[in-house]
Formats: C-alpha cells, sequence, structure tokens
C-alpha cells in the first residue's frame, strides 16, 4: 500500500538570510522524521520531501506562516517506501544552477501555459492565435531518454548550466514560434523561460512542469515515464513509481 506522500516545490522568493535558516529547518524536518532535499538560496528555495501524509503537510504549513513561502504549492505523489535516505538541508548559491545571475524570476516570471491548455495546443500544433507551438524540453539529456512529450525539441545539454549556450546556438529555429520549454517540476524552465524571452523568443513555461501535467491531464502526448531525483527512479503518468 502506498502510505509515504512524496512532495516536490519551489518558490522563487527573496531569502536574506539562508545560511541562517537552513539548521531552523533541519531541526522542523528531523523533528517529523522526514527525509528528503531542501535547497535555499537567496533567490528562494527546493524543496523534495518524503514522509507520513501528516507530518509532511504539517510541515509545509509551518513553512507557509513565514510570508515568504506563503505561495508555496506543492506536487504531490505516493509511494510503499520511503524514496530517500536521510534529511539533508543546504545553502547554495542556486537553488538551480544557471551561472545567470541577472536571471530572477522573483522580479518577474514569464508567462505560463497550464496543463489543459497545452493538452489543446497539443491535439493541433496551434496555439490560440493560431501559431506553431515548440515544446522544448530543458532537462539534461539522460532524463530525456527516459521520456519527454512527443515530438519535443531537446538540445542534449549535460548540465543545466549549458542551456543559455544552447538557446543562442538554436535561436533562429525558434523565432516567429511559441516555446513551451518543460522540464519536471517547473523550476528549470521557469528560469530557460526567461533566457529565451532575453534571446527574443516568445517562450513559455508548463506551470508545474511535466509532474503537474500528470497530475491534471495525466498521460496524453507524453511517451515514457518521468525521471525523478530519489530512489523511485522513475514516476509513471498515474505519478506513481515505474520501476
Amino acid at each position: 500500500m502506498a502510505s509515504v506522500l512524496n512532495i516536490s516545490a519551489y518558490l522563487f522568493t527573496p531569502i536574506a538570510d539562508p545560511a541562517s535558516l537552513r539548521p531552523v529547518l533541519q531541526e522542523r524536518t528531523d523533528l517529523r522524521g522526514l527525509r528528503g532535499t531542501i535547497l535555499l538560496a537567496e533567490e528562494g528555495i527546493n524543496l523534495f520531501l518524503a514522509g507520513s501524509p501528516e507530518d509532511v503537510r504539517g510541515f509545509v504549513e509551518e513553512l507557509r506562516a513565514d510570508e515568504r513561502f506563503a505561495a508555496l504549492t506543492t506536487k504531490e505523489s505516493w509511494s510503499a517506501d520511503q524514496p530517500f535516505r536521510k534529511m539533508l538541508v543546504k545553502h547554495k548559491r542556486e537553488i538551480i544552477r544557471m551561472d545567470r545571475p541577472a536571471i530572477r524570476p522573483a522580479a518577474g516570471r514569464a508567462p505560463a501555459v497550464d496543463p489543459m491548455t497545452l493538452r489543446r495546443w497539443l491535439e493541433t500544433g496551434l496555439d490560440d492565435e493560431g501559431r506553431e507551438v515548440v515544446l522544448l524540453d530543458t532537462r539534461n539529456a539522460f532524463e530525456v531518454d527516459h521520456g519527454t512529450f512527443s515530438g519535443a525539441l531537446n538540445w542534449r545539454i549535460e548540465k543545466f548550466t549549458d542551456f543559455p549556450g544552447a538557446a543562442a546556438a538554436h535561436r533562429e529555429e525558434l523565432v516567429g514560434k511559441t516555446v513551451v520549454s518543460f522540464c519536471t517540476g517547473g523550476i528549470r524552465c521557469e528560469k530557460a523561460a526567461l533566457v529565451l524571452r532575453e534571446d527574443g523568443i516568445d517562450a513559455r513555461q508548463l506551470d508545474g512542469g511535466i509532474l503537474g501535467y500528470f497530475e491534471h491531464v495525466g498521460g496524453d502526448g507524453f511517451d515514457g515515464e518521468c525521471f525523478v531525483f530519489d530512489e523511485r527512479r522513475t514516476v509513471d503518468a498515474r505519478l506513481q513509481p515505474a520501476g
């Protein structure tokens, strides 16, 4: 029986004291018996947690009581076993490394496309204004190999810091089209869409990433499984471990 609640969440929000917040969150998660990873940086928070439903949701509510994290939303899935070995809270320079400090989602997001709208666009290949839609997978090549949207572009990058250079090299093939960037849970495609827009591309991000699409739509238009960074390795369109 799947009794372990798994959540992923992120929020770009200014955090002036990530180093001092780290031991506070470590203590709170340890007290609740949670396992997973929380990344803290001046640009925001990124977390993957698993535990009992009461403890996971209780921690999230406690976190949202801090006005900096009030807008945090989570994506939930279930597993029979605990997919993490320990609980780590880390202070990083970025919650998702791109090495482009000018890209600051907290100052303004790129437009988002909700899962239901994307499914409608996938049926015709056109957006609501009749323009060609191009899906762009912003994940690393090994993740793409487990599954991606049918017909999506991917540039076979090895790490996310390679994305800005790849975007510049492929700019001309995207001009004049509606580009929807996507990733696992939304954090990478949020930065990626801003990079593309800086380069003059009409880029949007898939709200909630692949996991959000699975939650609201299912697997329509998606081939394979979604790689996740824990011992489940991949989940299917029902958000169940696929291994």
